[in-house]
């Protein structure tokens, strides 16, 4: 009895012994000691992370190329936004070909990202006809006696020839024994053409001095402007720096003449650019009279710049002369709206009111330039083509983009301010 005790209490100890044995830690159970085929899922996932960070480190960095591209647009409209300015500098020239170069460096795709205060894919990119057929008449060997043909100017190519070009061939062909030479007065306009198309026109400033170091004694200016506004009174005062330098110094008319004291007053220059425009507008409408068009139910609306000078009056007086020679289907508007009965609104609502309901715009302009073919013509909302459209009220709208450069009786007019000038 004593031994079956004894051998069942050893057998108990064994069995104690060989548990606690079995749940040590620093013993490997038979899962351990078990030959491992396949890596455990946690050491998959490290080895995965680790082979895609080495394959990340391998690629080459590559820029977004959206972001590159809007850089590159950026860069050139700020190039372009530096030459977009009234005042030359002594950097001006390397400016221009700066930014053109910049340009010509753009894809087409970068071109058409290009955006700035000023810049847009059309300072570069927009075709305005062939610069090559225009003449900077910047050229030395003037000789004593010089006309001095000063314009605002215009980046549009075809129309600088048509019509900045057309008036200055008119007077060089009336005066063989004086030598034409140009001058624009709009620095804007000058950088833009010489940017884009490497042609280099005279400002005031650098024609005159061409003049004197020219040895010019007989100095004539013929303004292209519209009226004795704002830009007529800038050209006064840069000649007047200049004119002890010179033997004589005479100023030509602009092309209204005389601006007058009311919207009453009316005077030849004025009634011959009507007849000039009228007989224009109506033959390039396919009309064989004013009166036919008018029967037809057609108002011509002549489209001028406009201005806050006193000498916007001249917009009223010619409304006047066309009402005094008994053209009620003619009506004068302004890009800017002033005078206020020249906005395009109030324009729309006379020829409502007048009963016509055919419509054919055309600038009261020298030049047809951005004016002509955006303000008026243009497919933007906000055009007068547009919104002449958009009211509703007519059965047509069309326009005709002609400056009044290119129509002869005009040229001769301005030949005809010349030679009273000349002879006075």
């Amino acid at each position: 009895m004593k031994k079956k005790l004894l051998a069942a209490l050893l057998t108990g100890v064994m069995i104690s012994s060989l548990a606690l044995t079995g749940c040590s830690k620093d013993t490997p159970t038979s899962a351990e000691n078990t030959v491992q085929t396949e890596p455990q899922s946690s050491e998959i996932a490290k080895s995965e992370v680790e082979m895609e960070n080495q394959e990340q480190a391998d690629e080459p960095i590559v820029e977004d190329d959206t972001v590159s591209d809007q850089a590159a647009a950026d860069e050139v409209a700020a190039l372009i936004d530096a030459i977009y300015v009234q005042q030359r500098t002594e950097d001006t020239d390397a400016q221009c070909a700066q930014a053109k170069a910049a340009w010509d460096a753009l894809t087409d795709a970068q071109k058409e990202l290009v955006e700035g205060e000023e810049a847009d894919p059309d300072y570069f990119g927009r075709d305005t006809g062939d610069a090559s057929k225009d003449d900077p008449r910047n050229q030395d060997d003037i000789g004593e006696n010089e006309i001095l043909v000063v314009s605002f100017g215009t980046s549009f190519n075809g129309s600088r020839v048509d019509d900045i070009k057309g008036i200055e061939d008119a007077i060089q062909a009336a005066n063989p024994d004086w030598s034409v030479r140009r001058a624009f007065t709009a620095q804007i306009i000058i950088n833009h053409v010489q940017a884009r198309d490497g042609e280099f026109i005279d400002n005031m400033d650098q024609a005159l001095d061409r003049a004197v170091a020219n040895g010019v004694k007989n100095l004539v200016l013929q303004p292209t402007h519209l009226m004795h506004g704002a830009e007529y009174d800038e050209l006064m005062e840069a000649v007047e720096a200049y004119r002890d330098q010179f033997e004589t110094v005479k100023v030509a008319e602009p092309l209204l003449g005389e601006v007058g004291a009311d919207a009453s007053v009316v005077n030849e220059d004025k009634a011959r650019v009507a007849d000039a425009i009228l007989a224009a507008a109506v033959a390039d409408a396919g009309y064989g009279s004013l009166a036919e068009a008018q029967e037809d139910g057609t108002a011509f609306v002549f489209l001028g710049h406009g201005t806050y000078h006193t000498a916007k009056v001249s917009y009223s007086q010619m409304q006047t002369q066309f009402t005094d020679i008994g053209c009620v289907n003619a009506f004068v508007g302004t890009v800017e709206g002033d005078p206020e009965e020249t906005a395009c609104e109030a324009v729309i609502d006379a020829v409502t009111r007048a009963g016509y309901t055919k419509v054919i715009l055309r600038p009261l302009m020298v030049v047809a330039g951005d004016h002509a073919h955006n303000d008026m013509a243009g497919e933007d909302e906000d055009s007068w083509l547009s919104m002449f459209k958009a009211s509703g009220n007519f059965e047509s709208v069309d326009a005709q983009i002609t400056g009044l450069g290119s129509i002869e009786a005009i040229r001769q007019l301005y030949v005809e301010h010349t030679a009273d000038v000349m002879n006075d």
